[in-house]
């Protein structure tokens, strides 16, 4: 059992804290960024993009997931661990089951699962098997064909109504964390003030509960050399990356961190 748990992470909710996560893939990494203080690992699917050097996060297989949710496992230092489903690893209620089985017991604490409304039901089965579930809208990359790119999601009146309503009905599913990307910051205000489980930005604003990047981008790495406008270099200034996690926990907990450059408006 983790030091961090969901216990913990509603309990900062409640109590106006705000969450630290960040993505990890490998062992090394892990000790480090828990022992920073970050109270969630995310094992990404962007793993395909920044360590496979893939153009998108289609090509990851869930065994390329279950291989680094274990090696973040044993660098982990208290830390809650989160691990993506990937792409066409939940198309059916079975394939959830089972693919979400196989990351718990490489080392997950809770799977996260990209979609809206029609996750409702892999979810509530999923929690009654007691595997926590972590629900991911807005900007979705495993459906970056549908949405014609990489674009924030929400802008329009009918797509922000239709994103509180889905949030509400995971909620009501089961689901016992959200995950806005690319979300407009008053909309994804309104959701965290809606639903009573945490809410987790990245591009979305500053009055979500916690926030999450991806540790490449936060270090100033990039394959393509341009971070996305949500992104802060927490490199610039420090001498080490352990100094840079310990600079982002602490922007992320003092509210400095994202500030208004880093959103979008509706």
């Amino acid at each position: 059992m983790p030091d961090v748990t969901l216990t913990t992470l509603q309990s900062l909710k409640h109590n106006g804290e705000k969450i630290a996560m960040l993505t990890c893939y490998d062992a090394t990494f892990s000790q480090a960024a828990s022992q920073a203080g970050v109270d969630v690992l995310l094992v990404g699917d962007s793993l395909g993009m920044v360590l496979l050097g893939h153009d998108s996060t289609l090509p990851v297989s869930v065994a390329d997931m279950a291989y680094h949710t274990a090696a973040v496992k044993r660098g982990n230092q208290g830390a809650l661990i989160i691990s993506d489903l990937p792409f066409m690893a939940y198309a059916t209620t079975e394939q959830a089951l089972a693919n979400s089985a196989a990351l718990m017991q490489a080392g997950a604490h809770m799977v996260k699962l990209e979609g809206a409304a029609w996750l409702a039901e892999p979810i509530r089965l999923l929690a009654e098997r007691g595997v926590p579930v972590c629900a991911h809208l807005g900007l979705t990359p495993q459906a970056v064909n549908i949405l014609g790119g990489y674009k924030v999601q929400g802008r329009q009146e009918a797509q922000a109504r239709q994103m509180r309503a889905d949030a509400m009905a995971l909620e009501q599913a089961g689901a016992a964390m959200l995950l806005l990307e690319c979300v407009p910051s008053e909309l994804a205000a309104e959701i965290s003030q809606a639903v009573k489980i945490p809410v987790i930005g990245i591009g979305a604003g500053a009055a979500t509960d916690g926030q999450v990047l991806v540790l490449h981008d936060m270090l100033g790495l990039s394959l393509s050399g341009r971070a996305p406008k949500f992104v802060r270099n927490f490199m610039d200034g420090q001498p080490s990356i352990a100094d840079a996690l310990n600079a982002y926990v602490r922007a992320v907990k003092d509210g400095s961190f994202p500030a208004a450059e880093h959103g979008f408006s509706a």
